[in-house]
């Protein structure tokens, strides 16, 4: 045998091994996939983000407070048709407050579709949007808990733990989102009952549901509280909301400090311009919503589906050395 036929031969084989053992890597691959009941991905083709959702300007709407998703112009994206979940909070148990729509409404169906049974709190005004959720939460497989009532009251945010405890066998993720936010020129345009509104919705409301939940909350649970840009960099309009949104801040690192020992991780997010009912019920002026988030350097708005997977991780066993951080997701302007 000659030395070129030897090294054919040679390479001939060593070209074969490596296919065969590529061939069955693979196989393997698919074959963990398929047993864990997940299809193999194809990826997602790459989008440009400035263009990927509508910009500004945006027709002039105003709705009566809190406003309704089904009457917003562009609709909001919430992730219904996009997210694609893959198990990771498989078997646990969410309450959602302002779960009808914007962020709630993206974290719950994000939520159902990881795996987890969800409760969301709403206004009694927004029954409309919240069957949505509530039929997209059942829709994942999982199970579902509509909780109607106004957080202004104390009585109420205890008793939303309680009927969540008992619809879901349980708790160890609460998603504290509902928020109250009215825009205005000035401070002498706010009476003493609208700021007292805006304190018991997105102050007192957190404050008594954190306490009730608590005692429920085994080692591994998470919080994960909705704070906003303003919290860092206010706008005149929106002396009073932001106010609340620095606290929230505050609240998730002093929480983060006292809840570690336990095991119950806290964290938050900062949003910037979100296309939700929020802007459209007095959120935002007329000529601010017309041009809202073309200031930030994507050019507009974000929706509430592109930041549901932050809630995902943020609740997953996986992060669990995050706790006492604020992510911030406002469209590349804004802090953190």
């Amino acid at each position: 045998m000659d030395d070129d036929a030897s090294v054919s031969r040679r390479q001939v084989f060593s070209g074969g091994t490596v296919g065969l053992a590529a061939a069955v890597i693979g196989t393997a691959a698919i074959g963990t996939a398929a047993a864990q009941g997940l299809q193999p991905s194809t990826g997602q083709p790459l989008q440009d983000p400035t263009s990927k959702y509508p910009r500004p300007p945006f027709k002039g709407q105003s709705q009566p407070w809190p406003g309704l998703v089904s009457q917003m112009d562009p609709r909001p994206d919430h992730g219904e048709t996009s997210y694609k979940g893959s198990g990771r909070l498989l078997g646990r148990k969410a309450l959602i407050t302002g779960g009808d729509s914007g962020m709630g409404r993206a974290a719950a169906s994000a939520y159902a579709r990881e795996g987890a049974d969800v409760a969301i709190n709403y206004h009694p005004d927004e029954e409309p949007d919240a069957q949505e959720v509530i039929a997209l939460i059942k829709a994942a497989g999982r199970k579902a808990i509509a909780i109607p009532g106004d957080l202004r009251e104390e009585a109420f945010c205890t008793r939303l733990v309680a009927d969540a405890v008992q619809g879901l066998s349980g708790l160890d993720i609460l998603v504290s989102n509902a928020g109250r936010q009215q825009a205005h020129d000035s401070i002498l345009d706010i009476s003493t009952e609208q700021f007292d509104w805006m304190m018991k919705t997105n102050i007192y409301a957190p404050f008594w549901i954190i306490k009730a939940a608590l005692p429920h909350m085994p080692p591994g649970s998470t919080i994960i509280a909705t704070t906003s840009e303003q919290a860092y960099d206010p706008t005149p309009d929106l002396y009073d909301y932001a106010q609340t949104k620095a606290a929230t801040m505050n609240f998730v690192k002093s929480l983060a400090k006292q809840l570690g020992p336990k095991g119950i991780r806290v964290n938050g997010v900062a949003l910037g311009p979100i296309w939700a009912p929020l802007q459209v019920s007095g959120g935002a002026s007329q000529e601010k919503l017309k041009k809202f988030g073309g200031m930030t350097p994507l050019g507009r708005p974000g929706q509430p589906g592109e930041l549901g997977s932050i809630y995902v991780q943020l609740a997953a066993a996986d992060a669990s050395f995050a706790t006492g951080q604020v992510y911030g997701a406002a469209g590349g302007s804004g802090q953190p």
